[in-house]
């Protein structure tokens, strides 16, 4: 698209943009009048329906990495990124859903479960266990960051804003209302970002399809680099293994169910009939979400000049940008405004689920947790909640100036940044959340000890990878350097491995299962707690 072009399609861009803040402060809201505790703020009071479920479940998942992000690892990485995204992690991804949902839903309805955290330690009838996980998932913050960055790069391409007004519009608005409305605001929202998002994903694919008819797919993608068209990337660091692409996608897909603002979904609804419903309302919306990641390779085969993708100032490949400019090259303004609209809804759906998990879990399973037997001793259940609700929101405001300072100082790649905190969280959670799951009489110290050491296993990996780049070795140097060690690792990989975050957590994963395992017996729990037991 020309850049006077882009000019003129601003004021409706900014037109449709204050609508949909005025319609969201409105919904925000509503949820405000149901909002009255920590349970109602944190997962509201189980009469949601489960098609509003579903679309905020869908459009959480989806976010600002589906719609921003992820296109440009399929442009740079080819079909390789293609499989492990949209093939391998969505399947892992529904396959979770599946596996787990309805248990969870179940014990968390008995335990009377409103977080995360909570639900494991109830389960395992261990209060330093929800401390723990509670610590654990404050690493979505990083998530937090790259979210931010994204949308902000989306702001200045289509607002015409600066870096920092983007950033604390997006902090200022969205912290906001979440504060006001809770968890009922973040459903009430996600609903309207769904219904936007899912439109504008299918105008955006479809805008693509007759490029993929013309014929000579691979052909064309091959004259530009034939490793964009090879199922195994030989020169990707990131998508260089089958290990890396189909089994740690997989895996890792799996486990993104244990995210905080992912599994807890369940316990919006009352039973498992509704359970069943949201999660095919789900299905049906995350296809088009999905379906995005093949504007990496929409971006190769039109007429946009490969060198609108780089850099001019380093030479690299504006990996962010992809899809942003695929979008302003090819649509005409109006249609620019609205979809602009669409990506920006799309950052805030994942940014105000991953903030009500966040608050909540610092708000009920840390300030609760520590005060309940001492500075909140004196107050009945009732006047606690109701504080704990009041902790909650000031935490969101701690919570916004950090985000501020953590996203005027990004890291190089964002997307990069947020899944090492993520898939800390996941390497941390699934074994715990599986095996509570599946196995009735596991021990809480087993999981416990295989939680800690599926968290050390992927951060240990990720930070001796990234320590062999920067000094310029290659797998191939470890392995000779270490002999016995090469048994665990692909050596075929061009690039360490460890630079994907997804390949140390889907090992962190598999230690936390082994050790886990190695300690199941098949001894009886105590009967989980209530909260009126805690």
């Amino acid at each position: 698209m020309r850049y006077i072009d882009l000019i003129v399609s601003q004021p409706l861009i900014w037109t449709l943009f204050l609508a949909y803040l005025v319609f969201t402060s409105w919904l925000a809201y509503l949820g405000h009048k149901k909002t009255d505790d920590i349970k109602s703020f944190a997962v509201g009071k189980g009469d949601m329906n489960p098609i509003i479920v579903g679309v905020t479940l869908a459009a959480s998942i989806a976010s600002v990495a589906t719609f921003v992000l992820n296109p440009g690892f399929v442009y740079v990485h080819g079909f390789s990124a293609l499989l492990h995204l949209g093939g391998a992690a969505g399947l892992g991804l529904i396959t979770g859903l599946f596996v787990m949902s309805f248990r969870f839903q179940s014990i968390g309805q008995k335990t009377r479960a409103v977080t995360l955290p909570q639900w494991i330690g109830t389960r395992y009838d261990s209060q330093a266990m929800t401390v723990f996980f509670a610590a654990v998932n404050l690493l979505s913050l990083t998530f937090v960051v790259a979210i931010v960055g994204g949308l902000s790069i989306v702001m200045q391409l289509t607002l015409g804003l600066t870096n920092t007004e983007s950033i604390v519009l997006i902090i200022g608005f969205v912290f906001s209302y979440i504060f006001i409305g809770g968890t009922y605001a973040h459903a009430y929202t996600n609903t309207l970002q769904g219904i936007i998002m899912t439109v504008i994903a299918a105008v955006i694919v479809f805008s693509g399809v007759p490029l993929l008819l013309e014929g000579g797919v691979t052909e064309n993608l091959a004259a530009v680099d034939p490793d964009l068209v090879a199922a195994i990337n030989p020169s990707s660091n990131l998508f260089g293994s089958f290990f890396s692409i189909y089994v740690a996608g997989f895996i890792i897909g799996f486990a993104l169910v244990c995210q905080p603002h992912i599994m807890i979904k369940a316990l919006y609804v009352k039973d498992r009939k509704q359970v069943w419903q949201y999660l095919g309302v789900y299905l049906v919306v995350s296809l088009f979400f999905t379906a995005l990641l093949l504007v990496g390779l929409y971006a190769h085969l039109s007429e946009i000049p490969p060198d609108r993708f780089i850099d001019a100032a380093t030479g690299a490949i504006r990996q962010d940008q992809v899809l942003t400019i695929y979008v302003t090259e090819t649509f005409p303004p109006w249609l620019i405004a609205v979809i602009s609209v669409a990506l920006l809804a799309a950052g805030m759906s994942t940014l105000d689920g991953i903030l009500i998990a966040l608050s909540s879990i610092a708000a009920n399973d840390l300030f609760l947790n520590l005060t309940r037997g001492n500075l909140l001793s004196k107050y009945d259940e009732e006047r606690q909640l109701k504080l704990a609700h009041r902790a909650g929101q000031a935490i969101l405001i701690v919570m916004g100036a950090l985000t501020l300072w953590l996203a005027m100082n990004p890291p190089e790649l964002l997307s990069i940044f947020g899944q090492v905190g993520v898939y800390g969280i996941v390497a941390a959670s699934c074994v715990p959340i599986l095996f509570g799951v599946l196995f009735p009489h596991i021990r809480g110290r087993a999981v416990f000890a295989a939680s800690i050491a599926g968290l050390t296993t992927h951060f240990g990996l990720y930070l001796w990878g990234q320590w062999a780049i920067r000094n310029g070795h290659s797998l191939i140097d470890i392995v000779e350097a270490r002999g016995p060690l090469a048994l665990l690792f692909d050596t075929e990989m061009v690039q360490l491995g460890f630079a994907n975050p997804g390949v140390t957590a889907t090992y962190g994963i598999a230690v936390s299962a082994l050790v886990a395992l190695a300690t199941l017996r098949p001894t009886p729990t105590r009967t989980p707690r209530s909260n009126e037991d805690t």
